[in-house]
């Protein structure tokens, strides 16, 4: 039984993983072709998680919905790119970082007052509802799985989009020297656009998939924001891949520390004080983690240009 308890525990550190990668792949891609630090990519999260809600209550549809979350972040994206972005690439960070602290308070209040307070719920589609079974006789909930699967596939989009493509070479050009790829007339301005929407989103679909495991409510995506930015430190500012290697690591030490700790400790305190301590231990495992591997590697596991 504890084996299979491990393997589902093991299964939610992957799904948790993947999602975060959706949003530190976004995080990541827009701080290394843009040097920009975005507080607001969370405000992007939890616009695509009320889109999908409030689009499949509308429709009937989960699929509509998810495809209208990935426009309204998209969208909301460039706007803020256009509008209040473009005016900080030259300014300090510390500028940026109030800017965008100030797009997250205009945005959590304008979507208080587009869908009011209270959570909304988002639905299961039926294509993914129900279980399957796993080795030891327990059974898995089918829609984590896809959500595993679904990650896969983006992080095998990514890669291929930056590896393979024109408009990747543009964008790892643009890592490298941005001042070079303007003077060869690549237009620096729609490139910065579409890298922006493009990461705005990524975290928009992350959020309307969790949406439907958990209520989608205002702010909901400060604290994965939080864990996005411990997944591109731990992994490498400015690298896809290190920020997939570091969202896996963050997903399945989170998820395994919270089912290991507690039972370890129970050999030594009372249940109840074994659950609240190893809570508590659970949730600084990955900034110790976090302090480990920058200890041993400053810039990261995968830094970019690696």
């Amino acid at each position: 039984m504890q084996a299979t308890l491990f393997l589902e525990q093991l299964l939610n550190g992957l799904q948790f993983g993947f999602m975060l990668f959706l949003m530190a792949a976004g995080l990541t891609l827009i701080f290394g072709v843009m040097g920009l630090i975005n507080l607001a990519h969370g405000s992007l999260y939890m616009i695509g998680a009320f889109a999908c809600a409030a689009v499949a209550a509308a429709t009937g549809s989960f699929w509509l919905g998810l495809m209208a979350s990935l426009a309204a972040a998209a969208a909301a994206g460039a706007l803020i790119e256009v509008v209040v972005i473009r005016r900080l690439y030259q300014r300090d960070h510390l500028d940026q970082v109030l800017a965008t602290f100030a797009l997250i308070l205009i945005l959590s209040e304008a979507t208080r007052w587009l869908f009011g307070s209270l959570p909304l719920y988002l639905d299961i589609p039926p294509l993914l509802q129900g279980t399957v079974p796993l080795p030891g006789g327990s059974r898995y909930q089918l829609y984590r799985l896809a959500l595993i699967g679904a990650g896969a596939a983006v992080a095998i989009g990514l890669y291929l989009l930056i590896a393979r493509t024109r408009m990747g070479m543009r964008i790892r050009a643009g890592e490298s020297d941005r001042e070079m790829i303007a003077a060869l007339g690549v237009d620096i301005r729609s490139l910065y656009t579409i890298v922006f929407a493009l990461g705005a989103a990524l975290a928009g679909f992350a959020g309307a998939m969790v949406g439907a495991l958990q209520s989608v409510q205002i702010g909901m995506g400060e604290p994965v924001l939080i864990l996005a930015f411990v997944v591109i430190v731990i992994g490498g500012i400015g690298s896809i891949r290190g920020a997939l290697v570091g969202a896996l690591l963050v997903g399945v030490v989170d998820t395994l520390g919270r089912f290991l700790l507690p039972a370890l400790l129970s050999t030594f305190v009372s249940p109840s004080a074994a659950a609240s301590t190893g809570a508590a231990l659970a949730s600084m495992l990955i900034y110790v983690v976090m302090a480990l591997i920058l200890a041993i590697r400053p810039q990261g596991l995968f830094p970019a240009g690696s």
